[in-house]
């Protein structure tokens, strides 16, 4: 059977924005779990609900809930601190740095085990995936003042997040990484900091990449066939990949990803507002199928996470992905 699952976040919740208490935050979660569950979702995130910064609310807590709590990064951003890091950035999608690193890194006030068992105590019996920032992601944000060296600065945020990432009592952990796909030349750390993570991971380990959404709008260019050799390096069991919102080009591509790593497609277009049918989806899995093989297609998804959806559309979204699965497999 193709499992169906989400990739991370979920949309806003009203009554949480205007109550935002870690009883809340801890309510919302189950609630975010349940709608999942009682749609159908075989594997369900927790929403990382209790991530969002509404001061940074393009990247939904996906940064800053990170960079905030490592140890060794400054969050206090002067004037010469964001025109250091303007003139040596290569993107245009941040202005200042979500971070300072002034010394050596360290685990500070993260606590990755606590937020994944906070939301395995409001899971009840339905298996969990459990998300985190890839560390070269993390790094392309932060202005280096102590390592002066991106690959050292790079490793060192891996292993702050090994560190942890044993103890998490989980079906599955997910590294996300939404900028290695604009920048394949880099894939030589990105994928040596995300399998020392990986290494220590004790279920399911999988890796979710896309081009980025912010608004709807894709902030990288590029394709999956240039990242072939780089997926093939990962010590995964299954990625998971954007491709409701992509060419058919790159469903040839991923034909030649490892046989041993298994395959989650983007089924569901996030970026749009557009409530995909059982049929529609049906046949995206169909024309995969008939590309890559069945045999090859672990899991189903949307493209992204949600946080950019009004919640009734994301929960439509969800419950045409389980429709469309179970209409693909003859249910």
């Amino acid at each position: 059977m193709i499992k169906t699952t989400t990739v991370g976040s979920y949309s806003q919740i009203d009554w949480l924005m205007q109550a935002g208490s870690e009883q809340a935050v801890l309510d919302a979660t189950s609630v975010v779990i349940n709608t999942q569950v009682r749609a159908g979702i075989d594997l369900p995130t927790d929403g990382e609900l209790y991530r969002y910064d509404p001061s940074h609310p393009d990247t939904n807590g996906m940064i800053e809930f990170f960079t905030r709590q490592i140890g060794g990064i400054d969050s206090t951003i002067g004037v010469t601190d964001a025109r250091h890091f303007r003139a040596k950035q290569d993107f245009n999608w941040r202005a200042k740095p979500a971070g300072v690193i002034r010394e050596a890194l360290h685990e500070g006030t993260l606590d990755l085990v606590e937020a994944s068992s906070r939301s395995r105590s409001v899971a009840g019996n339905s298996p969990l995936k459990f998300t985190l920032t890839s560390p070269y992601m993390l790094a392309r944000t932060l202005l280096d003042e102590h390592y002066h060296d991106f690959d050292t600065l790079t490793l060192a945020i891996a292993e702050v997040l090994a560190d942890q990432i044993g103890d998490i009592d989980c079906a599955c952990v997910q590294i996300d990484e939404a900028n290695i796909p604009g920048s394949p030349e880099n894939a030589a750390i990105a994928a040596a900091a995300i399998n020392r993570v990986l290494d220590r991971v004790k279920g399911e380990k999988a890796v979710h990449f896309c081009f980025g959404n912010y608004g709807g709008q894709t902030i990288q260019s590029g394709a999956w066939q240039p990242l072939i050799e780089f997926l093939n390096s990962l010590h995964c069991d299954h990625l998971v990949l954007e491709l409701a919102h992509r060419p058919d080009d790159d469903l040839h591509a991923l034909a030649e990803v490892d046989s041993r790593i298994q395959l989650g497609l983007g089924v569901i277009d996030i970026k749009v507002n557009h409530i995909e049918s059982a049929e529609d989806v049906a046949r995206r899995i169909e024309k995969a199928a008939d590309v890559l093989g069945q045999e090859r297609i672990a899991y189903v998804h949307p493209d992204c996470g949600f946080w950019m959806l009004k919640r009734s559309i994301a929960d439509r979204k969800i419950e045409a992905l389980v429709k469309g699965r179970d209409l693909f497999e003859g249910k």
